[in-house]
């Protein structure tokens, strides 16, 4: 069901995903991230999930999020700044099969860290692949998630790579399984760069955060 919003607000996301928006600062350890008073959101989700896509796509910018082809090779946290009103932090991807134990060991202390120090963060946005739904690897994240006590909206990436009666069973599938999380939004938005669904009302509940901090 479309987020119920108010005219403003609607007009506050076009006007706000359509301003400046820089590149921060990329940080390998929690020392290095500059502190920042706006509101932030992180975006998590397995390696090729579709994360800097969606960045892009949301700020309508083609290469402000560097997107790979090489599955695990952000290893930093990239934050950006949308006009003076929000900050957005691409978090690394996990579930890398190739990644080392001692590479995972350091992720995880990087986004457990992340998650219990940024005093700013407001919103963990979770990456879902359409195509897979809720996997392994997933289900290893959303525990710290619930630990750190930071609200997180499950989000199907690349929606428009599955039927829509393949979409409305995973979207079934993903909701079930996240109410067993107590930090999980309740809903799941389906989304996807390539046909524009989803990211108007993405925008929205977005600027929301922005507004009210």
């Amino acid at each position: 069901m479309p987020h119920r919003v108010s005219d403003g607000t609607d007009d506050f996301a076009r006007k706000l995903f359509a301003g400046e928006c820089k590149f921060v600062a990329g940080a390998a350890s929690i020392e290095a991230l500059p502190p920042s008073k706006l509101p932030e959101i992180a975006f998590v989700g397995r390696s090729n999930v579709g994360k800097s896509s969606l960045i892009n796509a949301l700020v309508n910018r083609r290469k402000l999020a560097r997107v790979s082809r090489t599955p695990g090779r952000t290893r930093q946290i990239n934050l950006f700044r949308l006009r003076d009103s929000l900050m957005i932090a691409d978090l690394p991807g996990y579930g890398f099969a190739k990644i080392s134990k001692a590479e995972m060991e350091a992720w995880n202390r990087l986004i457990s860290a992340y998650l219990a120090t940024r005093k700013s963060l407001r919103r963990v946005l979770l990456l879902l692949d359409a195509r897979r739904g809720v996997v392994e690897a997933d289900r290893q994240v959303m525990p710290l998630l619930d630990q750190a006590a930071i609200a997180y909206q499950a989000l199907l990436t690349k929606a428009d790579a599955v039927t829509k009666s393949e979409l409305e069973n995973v979207l079934h599938a993903a909701v079930l399984e996240i109410q067993s999380h107590p930090a999980a939004l309740a809903d799941v938005l389906a989304t996807s760069v390539e046909t524009g669904a989803g990211i108007a009302e993405l925008r929205v509940r977005l600027a929301e955060l922005a507004v009210h901090g």
